[in-house]
């Protein structure tokens, strides 16, 4: 054997020695035991469960009172701002028109000569020099000028803008000064409870049912409501519908509110918070198997009703899952 060959030996031998020292060493390392599950266990079934849908509304009051104007002219003054809280009857602004003030004084002085003559003619016609005819005249005159003048008084006094209800002003943006017309806005009052509006296609408005749960959220708070009213016309394809909120009180009339609520019913399989995980942004279950072995498997989740999850995928009937923490 020649001196290369005996040294290729050697060392394919040395090879031989360390893989051999190298697989009994991995051999005698201890495997870890299956993880195995006791107690509590869930198997999952397809069943009926609510249809959630997610659908925005908006926070107003039951009614909503308008203070127009009753005549043209131009705004001298208004009392209220933004939320003031004002009541039924009282007066928030004035509008005033020359022309009516004008009409309203010469009735008035007409009202008074019409008076005087009466006065006059009452006081001859008992002295026998004018004829009764005369006197029914006067007396007629003077009814008329009455009329007239309590008329146009009538129409001057309803430059005052009166609170049609009583509640809080939300709309207050026609400044002093400013002309308006007979109709025109002043200012908008609320009226009535609080309400979360909704509208829903009509399609989707046949499975709303008064009294009916709803959870609601609006600006980071999380609150409760019932299905208080339905209306009965369809606007545009759309069916509104009125939530009683409870626990939205801080919230600003008109904000956005994000309904939860139930449109029927579908079949699917739902699972307890517990029994699902999440890591690195995947969802898992603890799938048991027949001999109670568990086993992490990725899942996919739809959220329902913050205490449970619909598995939209990765279950089928039958499979047994085990919750997280229990386990030996």
């Amino acid at each position: 054997m020649s001196r290369a060959r005996a040294f290729v030996f050697a060392v394919s031998l040395a090879s031989l020695t360390v893989l051999s020292a190298c697989s009994g060493g991995h051999e005698d390392q201890p495997k870890a035991a299956p993880q195995t599950v006791s107690g509590e266990t869930l198997t999952v079934r397809t069943a009926p469960i609510d249809d959630i849908k997610r659908v925005g509304a908006t926070l107003t009051t039951r009614d909503m009172g308008e203070a127009v104007a009753r005549i043209s002219g131009v705004l001298v003054t208004l009392n209220v701002r933004e939320g003031d809280t004002v009541s039924k009857g009282q007066v928030i602004g004035t509008i005033q028109d020359q022309r009516l003030n004008f009409e309203a004084s010469a009735y008035a002085a007409t009202a008074a000569q019409a008076e005087a003559d009466y006065n006059r003619v009452k006081t001859l016609y008992e002295k026998g020099i004018y004829a009764k005819a005369r006197m029914e005249q006067a007396e007629t005159a003077l009814r008329s000028a009455r009329a007239q003048r309590a008329a146009a008084g009538d129409l001057a006094s309803q430059g005052l803008i009166r609170a049609p209800t009583s509640g809080k002003v939300i709309r207050a943006d026609v400044p002093a000064g400013a002309a308006v017309m007979a109709g025109t806005s002043i200012a908008t009052i609320t009226a009535g409870p609080r309400v979360v509006r909704l509208q829903l296609p009509e399609q989707q408005a046949r499975s709303l049912v008064l009294g009916q749960s709803v959870r609601l959220e609006a600006n980071g708070l999380n609150a409760n409501g019932t299905v208080s009213q339905i209306y009965p016309a369809i606007d545009n394809g759309q069916v509104i519908a009125d939530i009683t909120p409870q626990g939205l009180d801080s919230v600003l009339l008109g904000e956005r509110v994000v309904t939860a609520i139930s449109l029927g019913q579908r079949t699917g399989i739902k699972v307890p918070l517990s029994y699902v995980t999440t890591r690195y942004g995947l969802d898992y279950v603890r799938l048991v198997a027949a001999n109670k072995s568990v086993s992490d498997i990725p899942v996919q989740t739809a959220p329902l009703d913050g205490q449970s999850v619909e598995i939209l995928s990765g279950l089928r009937d039958g499979d047994t899952l085990a919750p997280y923490g229990v386990s030996k």
